[in-house]
């Protein structure tokens, strides 16, 4: 049971689509949320390359979700949800896409659109970043890609985007800079993308000078969870959120999900399926992967690393190849007919061109197999409805396990508790055939929200000597670990377990899959573990 009147803790997930505000007690409950869509262009005659949106947009459509979910409060009262009123606030969290970044003047105008995560705008630059501190790289255990934020300033920098006075600030930055009325520091996750080196924990001066870009343009850097600053009069007047009310450093939505899914022991993972399909784990020691699929943040305690990849398929092909489908209706219908390897079309169910993890391919495609046949993976491909599914579902499956070995042949541990979180988790029958494909359960949480995670970084975050600027007691969690925190408001609602028959079926499917990606020549012998 919830603590009646106690401390409350809010989370603010920066999407591509959306802004999500949620408001928690200690115990995890909601007491209020909300959530407001953002746009952002595709557009011009690089399409595919630019993705922008106006970072004012993030401040707006954050403010408006704040402003709801703190009414929340206020309309259901006091006598209804536990006693928490918006003065029970305690602190604030903020996580964003990774390697977004907008640039401001001298005096804080944001001079252009806002560069998003998958900007590919820098496509070339990354081997020139790669270049001035080859060493610096193979030690943080990672390559540079062309749409981290990295390249994306050496791009800035080339086009005269960053001149005297100007400052580099990433998406999470904005919103914090926002509530507190001044700029503010960043995060060290937030960072990572932007060339910041989490082993000596500064920005590499000599890489910078090689490339010609000025690191004063960047801000200062701090652990997620320290303090930023205390929320103005003027966002309590937008938002209902009290002035001084602490607000804490954040970090990237990947690490954010891994926290509300309280997946922080050591060898823990998380796998968000969403659009695409994302995974992050717990290890005592940095992971290194030369070929770039993967790369490791750092927990917000130092204690840990956090390694994972994002692969560039998911759920988003269920939307190409079956509009407007009930998906769940057939998902349980279809379920029936998979009996055998045979029944699932061998696929690799890749949207677009180019993959990033468990494999960094460039030229790959996406395929399915169709009597005997490859076939490019595409809406008009010919298949029936049910076969359509079996093929994203199967093919989804087998990449999530493909990844997982190529984390243990890095060295990454995968010895603790699996959980998932997404779109794509809703299904049972996708998350079953994915515990006997993987032979492993798969928990799913009460909530694995990035914003919940953000309400437990600040609820962690708190320090207890400023209880009484920011308006009464601080959560009662007696100098918890993050773990404990994380734990302790976030709850596994469900587990999954394999089966043997199930097992066997997607074991015999799983080697006609690695074996069709050999023959393309998208992995090798050796680089399974």
């Amino acid at each position: 049971m919830s603590n009646r009147g106690g401390p409350l803790w809010v989370g603010i997930d920066l999407g591509t689509q959306s802004v999500k505000v949620t408001i928690v007690d200690d115990d995890g409950t909601v007491q209020g949320a909300a959530n407001r869509p953002l746009t952002g262009g595709k557009g011009g005659r690089e399409r595919r390359r630019r993705h922008e949106q106006q970072p004012g947009d993030w401040i707006a459509a954050t403010r408006a979700a704040c402003s709801e979910a703190v009414a929340e409060l206020d309309r259901i009262g006091p006598e209804s949800n536990g006693g928490h009123a918006p003065k029970d606030i305690r602190g604030v969290a903020t996580c964003s896409t990774s390697g977004t970044i907008a640039v401001t003047d001298a005096d804080g105008r944001f001079t252009s659109p806002a560069l998003m995560y998958d900007d590919a705008r820098a496509a070339g630059l990354e081997a020139e970043v790669t270049a001035a501190a080859p060493r610096l790289w193979q030690s943080l255990g990672y390559r540079v890609q062309p749409s981290w934020a990295l390249s994306k300033l050496l791009w800035l920098q080339r086009n005269g985007r960053l001149g005297i006075g100007t400052r580099v600030a990433h998406q999470t930055d904005v919103v914090s800079e926002a509530m507190v009325g001044h700029p503010v520091a960043t995060d060290w996750s937030s960072a990572l993308k932007s060339g910041y080196d989490l082993i000596d924990q500064r920005w590499p001066a000599e890489a910078f000078a090689a490339l010609g870009i000025d690191t004063d343009v960047l801000p200062e850097v701090v652990v997620p969870g320290d303090e930023l600053g205390r929320s103005c009069a003027d966002w309590e007047r937008e938002t209902g959120i009290p002035t001084g009310t602490p607000v804490r450093a954040g970090m990237t939505d990947g690490c954010a999900a891994q926290l509300g899914a309280g997946a922080l022991g050591v060898g823990d993972w998380h796998s968000v399926l969403g659009t695409t399909l994302v995974l992050k784990g717990v290890s005592p020691t940095l992971v290194r992967d030369t070929t770039g699929a993967v790369y490791s943040h750092r927990s917000p305690d130092g204690s840990n690393w956090l390694p994972g990849g994002a692969s560039s398929i998911g759920a988003g092909a269920l939307s190409m190849l079956l509009p407007g489908a009930d998906l769940s209706a057939l998902a349980e219908h279809s379920a029936e007919d998979w009996t055998t390897a045979a029944a699932l079309p061998v696929a690799y169910p890749l949207l677009g061109r180019g993959e990033r993890f468990p494999f960094v391919r460039p030229d790959a495609a996406g395929f399915v197999i169709v009597n005997g046949a490859e076939r490019e993976f595409t809406a008009e491909v010919d298949l029936t409805p049910k076969d359509r599914l079996a093929a994203v579902f199967a093919g989804v499956a087998c990449t999530e396990r493909l990844c997982f070995e190529t984390l243990a042949g890095a060295g990454a541990p995968l010895t603790g508790r699996l959980t998932t979180s997404g779109g794509g988790s809703r299904s049972q029958s996708w998350v079953r055939l994915r515990a006997n494909t993987l032979g492993r359960p798969i928990a799913l949480p009460r909530s694995a929200e990035a914003a919940l995670g953000m309400a437990i970084l600040a609820a962690w975050g708190v320090d207890r000597s400023d209880a009484g600027q920011a308006g009464g007691p601080v959560a009662d969690f007696g100098s918890p670990s993050l773990v404990e925190v994380a734990r302790q408001m976030s709850r596994v609602e469900q587990v999954i377990d394999p089966d043997a028959g199930g097992i066997a079926m997607m074991t015999e499917y799983y080697d006609s899959f690695i074996g069709r990606l050999r023959e393309k020549g998208w992995i090798e012998d050796g680089v399974l573990a």
